[in-house]
């Protein structure tokens, strides 16, 4: 079978499973991701220790 370029199809988009964790991210301004959730809690660290906020 042949895939048709350009054409992707994800279960969970079409669940509604990323739009909910989208939802809850904003609403607690915690990140879903993994990425995310490193850098929100690296930046907590470095607030922490030298008292000031990164840019």
């Amino acid at each position: 079978m042949a895939k048709i370029p350009g054409l992707s199809f994800s279960l969970k988009r079409a669940v509604g499973i990323s739009g909910l964790k989208t939802k809850i991210a904003l609403a607690t301004g915690i990140p879903t991701t993994k990425q995310g959730l490193e850098r929100k809690i690296g930046g907590m660290i470095l607030k922490g220790l030298t008292g000031k906020k990164r840019r």
